[in-house]
């Protein structure tokens, strides 16, 4: 189960994200619409509380517990 992550938002439970972790500790979220849809940004600005592209992939834990 993934854990809902408020500074993050909708991009931690979307199939079209993707976590990128960079050489330098930064993380980033990309959005996998971007490379056919350009209404979408590749790494949008986060958090993300809206999003027409959308879509779960996984079960979210948001009760906010460890």
């Amino acid at each position: 189960m993934i854990r809902f992550d408020p500074r993050v938002g909708l991009c931690v439970e979307c199939r079209h994200s993707r976590r990128v972790d960079s050489a330098k500790g930064s993380t980033f979220w990309m959005c996998g619409l971007a490379a056919t849809d350009p209404r979408f940004r590749k790494y949008p600005v986060l958090p993300v509380i809206r999003c027409s592209g959308h879509q779960p992939s996984d079960p979210v834990d948001r009760s906010g517990q460890p």
